[in-house]
């Protein structure tokens, strides 16, 4: 008989395989009736192929769905036997599995079925899991690590000082701390501004400019304390973010209840015009907003119900060590790398870039662990002391497709004061659109130098020009995203400008222009 005949009875002789597992033992009978051989298909019957399955109907084997002739007739008793089996559907899974094992793969069977993509392919490859593949990174990634850890300490040794943070004249640094100090007395200030414009004590236009200058205040004051005193880096650091937490605060504050009183002019315009103030001045509203997580004031808060102490313990651990971490980093890395560079716009073209390059890597572990330990750790932290129930501090902004996704994810409280008292402000009062991000980006640009320039003592405006080289980077990147329409080179943009190349080079620029300065110094 040749082949073809023999297999096409063969897919004849096993038409009973895709029915009911119940009458299995049936099917075992009637194969065995037959010319010895079967076509093995899987006992799923999802994976039988049908003639929907194949290309053209007359080649290969043939479908098992209809039974022949050579099967025979069933006599009434079989055929009541098999109703019966497949009613009570009664089979144990020892004897399924024991029939799967023997009839299933045969060497005759079909071992394709029908068409798939490998798992890597540009048509499958976001369709899978890639756990695997994350575990594999995070182990290299340590044992890279680890080996450069182990590298470093044989060539350098422990480099930990604390004289960049912390010099001798650290404790002595009591001007910072009375200055911290006397910042808290401005909230007071502001309070009694409010509650005397509440009583109609005060005008208008002379409320705005008790504002205005209680908010220079606030910001002056430091950056004259820091200029004057030879402070610490990290000191005059600390003390310029809270001076720029109170200035945003105080800011917020004063706006949002000249809007109260707006609208409260407006209500009794058109109720009563003789009727007092409905909004509330309160200084317990205040006080609680002054040391909440956001930068953002209104009367109340979402609150939750109860402070977590153990796990309030838990991430103060966790604060510890990545504070540690940090500073390991900046120490054994970061000051060996900038210590043994040249001015990045002063020298070699190419060595300037193998010092960024290689400045990039424990930059960007310095920089994720400070977001860790700020956004997450420490303002949870507060957030769980203070019962403050709003604590999306942050968005994914690791998945952001351009400059301005991150802008608008990675600094949550910022980015609602910016939106809330700059950019919708600007808007309601005629500003185009594409200004009102110009005045947004150039306010943060002023604040960021203030950051950095004033505990430097160095006013090169590196930090400002940063924060404004993100206007043209965010027409770049919204460009090309609408070019590719692929999140993928947006996102690999964004990682390149901002973090392999922007931040290293800041570092390079202040350190060297703050070690150039104490040369000329001494």
């Amino acid at each position: 008989m040749p082949i073809m005949e023999l297999l096409k009875n063969q897919g004849a002789t096993a038409t009973a395989t895709a029915t009911a597992s119940g009458i299995e033992s049936d099917l075992i009978r009637r194969r065995r009736g037959s010319n010895g051989f079967e076509q093995a298909n899987a006992i799923n019957g999802a994976d039988v192929n049908t003639t929907d399955d194949v290309c053209g109907s007359g080649a290969g084997f043939e479908t098992m769905n209809e039974p022949t002739k050579s099967v025979g007739e069933s006599n009434p008793r079989e055929e009541e036997d098999r109703n019966d089996a497949v009613a009570n559907g009664d089979e144990r899974k020892t004897t399924e599995a024991t029939t799967a094992y023997k009839f299933s793969y045969r060497a005759s069977a079909p071992a394709h079925r029908r068409i798939r993509e490998s798992p890597l392919s540009s048509d499958a490859i976001f369709r899978q899991s890639h756990a695997g593949l994350f575990n594999l990174c995070v182990v290299v990634l340590i044992a890279v690590n680890s080996r450069l850890i182990i590298e470093n300490l044989m060539k350098y040794g422990l480099l930990i000082r604390a004289g960049f943070w912390f010099s001798s004249k650290s404790l002595r640094d009591w001007p910072l701390l009375m200055c911290c100090l006397i910042l808290q007395l401005l909230p007071l200030t502001a309070f009694l501004v409010e509650k005397m414009a509440q009583k109609r004590r005060l005008t208008e236009r002379v409320v705005v400019i008790l504002h205005i200058t209680i908010t220079t205040v606030a910001i002056l004051y430091p950056v004259l304390v820091i200029l004057k005193c030879d402070s610490a880096f990290l000191s005059g650091v600390i003390l310029m973010l809270v001076a720029c937490i109170v200035w945003m605060k105080l800011v917020s504050y004063a706006h949002t209840n000249h809007d109260m009183r707006v609208l409260a002019k407006s209500m009794d315009k058109v109720e009563t015009s003789d009727a007092d103030y409905s909004y509330d001045v309160s200084f317990k509203s205040l006080a609680y907003f002054m040391v909440a997580p956001t930068l953002c004031y209104q009367l109340s808060y979402p609150r939750t119900p109860c402070i977590r102490k153990g796990w309030v313990a838990r991430q103060f651990i966790k604060l510890v060590i990545f504070t540690g971490l940090m500073g390991f980093i900046i120490e054994q890395y970061i000051n060996p790398i900038v210590q043994n560079s040249q001015h990045p716009l002063k020298g070699n073209l190419l060595y300037a870039i193998e010092r960024v390059l290689k400045l990039s890597v424990p930059n960007l572990y310095v920089w994720l662990c400070m977001f860790y330990c700020i956004f997450h750790l420490w303002l949870n932290i507060l957030a769980e002391l203070l019962c403050f129930g709003d604590r999306e501090f942050y968005k994914d902004w690791w998945n952001a497709k351009t400059i301005d996704e991150y802008w608008r994810m990675w600094n949550m409280p910022v980015h609602k004061w910016m939106v809330r008292h700059i950019y919708f402000p600007c808007l309601r009062n005629g500003i185009p659109k594409a200004i009102a991000l110009l005045i947004a980006f150039l306010v943060s640009a002023v604040f960021h130098e203030l950051c950095i320039a004033v505990p430097c003592r160095l006013f090169k405006f590196w930090a400002f020009i940063g924060i404004m080289f993100q206007v043209p980077l965010v027409i770049l990147t919204n460009f090309l995203q609408n070019q590719f329409q692929s999140s993928m080179v947006g996102n690999m943009m964004f990682w390149c400008f901002f973090c392999i190349l922007g931040q290293p080079m800041c570092v390079l620029l202040y350190y060297h222009d703050v070690m150039n300065r104490k040369g000329s110094a001494h």
